[in-house]
């Protein structure tokens, strides 16, 4: 059942008793209403709602979604394609593999009324490799929509036609950045390309005008054109409107995904009122507030957040609102919208050693120094966790993150590096002891397979 604190617009029939992912189902519900409504309407009408609405890019960057759409090149004479960028392969981010498997033809319908925005013709989803089942059910609610006159020609009896194609991917982290996933959609190794010249808005899918968005950002689109960009600009806070899903794992009470107002609550509610609080006996020691490239929070840190007035805050965590700029103002980034929660029982150079050994796997290998520096903190932090540890590990591994970041193609440079960076930062004390226990070798395992 939805907390009470929670306002579910994409989520509102996720675990509703009685709904399925099928055709029939969603008709019943009001299915396709909005489609039919948009595809009588000026497609620069739709494309100006979503602009009004205030919309941001639900996949970690944050990109506001009618700015991305006014970029693409329209006079290029070239098809415009759409890619869903369903992908999710954020660590501690399970939102979209929800609605993937629960309300499809809700992502279904957005996609088509964004396609028609934009006059594109073709559209992809772009599925992660480890989702086949996600992969089985889009093909079928595909299928079904098409069947019913809602994807293929003549969408609704009209003249507009587009089609969509499930793509999955090979399960590489990689292609969750728009440029590596086009390259791998057109066949290649998905090495991100360098932007400029290779805008996807003016040269991505094909060397043709391409926008890709993620699974909750277009199901939102479906929303804004029901009730109006104004409307739902109304929802949320200012410059972080509507609402945004936010998955938490880890150690808390009641893990699990849920759906608020953007910036209406405080990530101090969300793990001690709607999850319940940390473990009997235990208390929280470190979160990571949006999936594992963000930058780790201490939860007994304060932040001194200045106003545009002049005033000062000072908050902990528990005072931080869970919308894109109150992270940011904190040093961190509200990113994918994965909370990872850890209690006093964490040792945090082992969780470090744990991302490393993820990051040194997932690098595609195009750039220097993403490709030789994350597998060395991967070797650093290995090393440390099987017993040869060393006062100088921490400093060390921030010399080799620092040379990173910002030295990449991609943003996988900081997303590797922002991790170790922020535990050594707020957990230096720890990396110093760690070494001065001298610990005993730990049994063979994951660390050491990577």
């Amino acid at each position: 059942m939805p907390h009470p604190l929670e306002r579910r617009v994409i989520f509102q029939h996720i675990d509703e008793p009685g709904y399925s992912p099928d055709l029939a189902c969603y008709l019943r519900q009001g299915g396709y209403a909005v489609l039919r409504k948009s595809v009588q309407r000026p497609p620069a009408e739709l494309i100006d709602e979503v602009k009004r609405s205030g919309l941001r890019g639900r996949g970690g960057a944050g990109f506001l979604c009618g700015l991305k759409w006014n970029l693409v090149d329209r006079k290029s004479g070239k098809p415009i394609y759409l890619i869903v960028n369903a992908d999710e392969s954020e660590p501690g981010t399970f939102k979209d593999r929800y609605i993937i498997h629960q309300d499809p033809h809700q992502l279904i319908e957005g996609i088509m009324i964004s396609c028609y925005a934009n006059n594109v013709k073709q559209a992809y989803i772009y599925i992660r490799g480890e989702f086949p089942h996600g992969a089985r059910i889009l093909e079928t609610a595909i299928a079904e929509a098409r069947a019913a006159n809602f994807v293929g020609p003549n969408i609704c009896g009209g003249a507009y036609s587009c089609e969509i194609y499930v793509h999955r991917g090979a399960g590489a982290y990689i292609c969750g950045e728009e440029t590596g996933l086009i390259e791998s959609l057109e066949g290649k190794r998905p090495y991100p390309r360098i932007k400029p010249p290779f805008f996807p808005a003016v040269l991505g899918l094909y060397q043709c005008p391409t926008i890709v968005n993620n699974v909750e950002t277009l199901c939102h689109v479906k929303h804004i054109a029901d009730i109006g960009g104004g409307a739902y600009a109304g929802i949320g806070t200012p410059n972080n409107t509507g609402t945004r899903l936010i998955g938490v794992s880890g150690h808390v009470q009641r893990p699990g995904y849920f759906e608020f107002e953007s910036g209406k609550i405080t990530l101090g509610r969300l793990l001690h009122e709607v999850c319940g609080g940390p473990l009997p006996g235990r208390k929280f020691k470190a979160i990571i507030p949006g999936g594992s490239s963000s930058k780790i929070l201490r939860c007994d840190e304060r932040f001194k957040i200045k106003q545009k007035d002049g005033t000062v805050l000072d908050w902990g965590y528990e005072d931080i609102p869970l919308d894109f700029d109150s992270f940011a103002a904190c040093g961190t980034m509200g990113g994918s919208g994965g909370v990872i929660v850890m209690d006093d029982r964490v040792n945090l150079v082992e969780a470090l050693g744990n991302l490393n050994a993820f990051y040194a796997h997932e690098s595609c290998g195009q750039c220097t120094p993403c490709r030789e520096g994350s597998l060395w903190m991967k070797k650093i932090t290995a090393r440390m966790v099987h017993g040869e540890a060393r006062v100088e590990d921490g400093e060390l591994l921030k010399n080799v993150a620092d040379q990173i970041a910002g030295r990449t193609v991609c943003p996988f440079g900081e997303a590797c590096s922002w991790p170790t960076q922020s535990f050594v930062q707020k957990f230096g004390d720890e990396f110093k002891a760690y070494a001065e226990t001298k610990r005993q070798p730990r049994p063979v395992d994951a660390l050491t397979l990577v």
